[in-house]
């Protein structure tokens, strides 16, 4: 009786798919920060039984070609987006924002970049290019029977990629080519929904709200710019003439959005818009004993950590010193992750590091204060432990992001043209005496963890989903297949009009006609 009940079991988990089956998933990243959070899901995916396949640049410098939870397929290429082509870009940012009026300084960031901006992506065009030539590969592609594809659309080639191989599509998002995600797919008026670089927030002006349309006009002129001269050329070569690159877009199965409204706006949202914003945080882990030694030196004044993420790792030695001097002058023990020369001004109380602990050293209880580039993998940590900002926004999206906070009370936002020493040390001892700060931000990190399922979770189920429905259909608008007078009912509306006009008009004629008909035969009584 046992033996059979045995072979009954072990015949039915046999016969029977259990409900979440390793899938075959193939990844297009990117660089940088957004490697950095990608990399976690990879890693969570993995832990699920999926086998993770990407396929990376032969000169590419966060994706290593050898990990344990991944497999790589490597691209041989001649130009790469590296790290010295994303450093000296923002070296030149900030020495030109230190240096250029507001208006001048607008003028470079929206027009100056523009041709910079283009030939990055075509440099992306071409790495999309070395993997559709290649035979071989995309033989291997093919035979790796793979359930769906995961990409970041700020760079296009995963989208052309996927509808090449006929998979479905899945964004780790929050960019596309020149704006965020929402502005793309999900109704967004610009009344009250601020444009990347226009500093607004929810509550805008008349002129704030004439400043919010220019961007969002320049903004849409950058992307369609990149896209006719870079995508859907290789949309036209790869895949047909049919094909328009901006519905490809448009057509993915699921948005897995980089965005929590704690820290965003309310707007607007689609049905496979999936929420997953601070995916990356999690509770803070004992430090290393040299650091906990630091840490716990510092006594009732607590510390401040300071970094400008992944890409700035130093500054202008001027603007260095003018830090390094505010920094002697407090209290309080820091801790800067800082890889340029020494500052001739550094106090004792600052300790230089390569690399921090970052998220353990947010969630210690010494903490009070985060200087931070405005980076959303750092808001988030900072959200997540409860500790106010000061930022130093210094190019991309870095501004808005932070912009967001000063509206919430969180942050104190400085200007790298307006920084010195004196003005510096005001911020920070502003958010460390004035405890409205650290009040509004443990406020947001309460609401950041009161979730029925946590971020990750969240992002691994919809993804696993996908692959069991093999897409998502079923949640994603056909608005993408309108043109825009469609969308906008704009034929509707010059039907309205025509027709009322046509009303209108045989109720004029009328009138006229017995006015004409009345002045007759007044004529012939008379």
């Amino acid at each position: 009786m046992n033996l059979l009940y045995c072979c009954s079991v072990i015949l039915l988990l046999v016969l029977f798919p259990r409900d979440c089956q390793g899938g075959n998933i193939l990844v297009l990243p990117l660089e940088g920060s957004h490697w950095i959070n990608m990399d976690i899901l990879l890693q969570a995916l993995h832990s699920r039984g999926h086998n993770i396949t990407i396929v990376r640049s032969s000169k590419s410098w966060y994706v290593k070609d050898k990990a344990s939870y991944y497999n790589t397929y490597t691209v041989q290429v001649e130009r790469s987006i590296d790290q010295k082509l994303i450093t000296d870009m923002i070296s030149r940012s900030i020495e030109f924002e230190r240096g250029a009026l507001p208006f001048v300084n607008f003028l470079h960031a929206t027009v100056g970049m523009l041709g910079t901006f283009v030939d990055a992506h075509t440099i992306v065009g071409e790495f999309l290019s070395a993997i559709l030539d290649d035979r071989e590969l995309m033989t291997k592609i093919k035979d790796g029977k793979f359930d769906l594809v995961l990409t970041d659309p700020c760079w296009g080639y995963g989208v052309i990629l996927a509808k090449y191989l006929n998979l479905p599509l899945v964004y780790n998002v929050r960019w596309l080519i020149a704006g965020e995600g929402h502005l793309a797919i999900a109704p967004s008026p610009l009344s009250y929904i601020p444009i990347t670089g226009s500093g607004n927030t929810d509550k805008m002006a008349f002129f704030q709200r004439v400043k919010n349309v220019i961007l969002h006009i320049i903004t849409q002129t950058q992307q369609q710019l990149v896209i006719k001269l870079v995508y859907q050329k290789l949309c036209d070569k790869y895949l047909g003439p049919d094909y328009d690159y901006n519905q490809l877009v448009l057509n993915a199965d699921l948005w897995l959005m980089r965005v929590d409204f704690v820290f965003e706006f309310p707007r607007p949202t689609m049905p496979n818009v999936v929420y997953m914003g601070g995916f990356q945080c999690k509770p803070a882990k004992p430090l290393p004993e040299h650091l906990e030694e630091f840490v716990q030196s510092s006594g009732e004044h607590g510390v401040t950590i300071m970094s400008l993420g992944t890409l700035i790792g130093e500054l202008p030695h001027d603007l260095a010193d003018e830090i390094a001097a505010a920094f002697a002058k407090l209290p309080q023990k820091v801790i800067w992750r800082y890889k340029g020369d020494r500052p001739a001004t550094l106090g004792n109380n600052t300790l230089l590091v390569d690399w921090m602990p970052q998220n353990d050293l947010l969630g210690h209880r010494n903490m009070k204060l985060f200087v931070n580039h405005g980076g959303t993998n750092g808001i988030y940590e900072a959200i997540y432990h409860g500790v106010p900002i000061v930022g130093i926004p210094i190019v991309f999206d870095q501004a808005d992001n932070l912009s967001r906070l000063r509206a919430k009370g969180v942050a104190v936002v400085m200007d790298v043209s307006e920084l010195d020493r004196k003005t510096f040390r005001n911020a920070v001892q502003e958010v460390l005496i004035e405890p409205s700060y650290k009040m509004n931000m443990q406020r947001l990190s309460r609401l950041h963890r009161d979730q029925p399922m946590k971020p990750l979770d969240t992002a691994l189920f919809w993804m696993e989903f996908v692959m069991r429905h093999k897409g998502a259909a079923h949640l994603r608008t056909e608005s993408y297949r309108m043109p825009w007078y469609s969308y906008h009912s704009v034929d509707v509306m010059l039907l309205l009009l025509t027709v009322a006009l046509f009303v209108l008009l045989i109720v004029a004629g009328l009138v006229w006609s017995c006015f004409r008909l009345c002045c007759k035969r007044k004529v012939k009584s008379d």
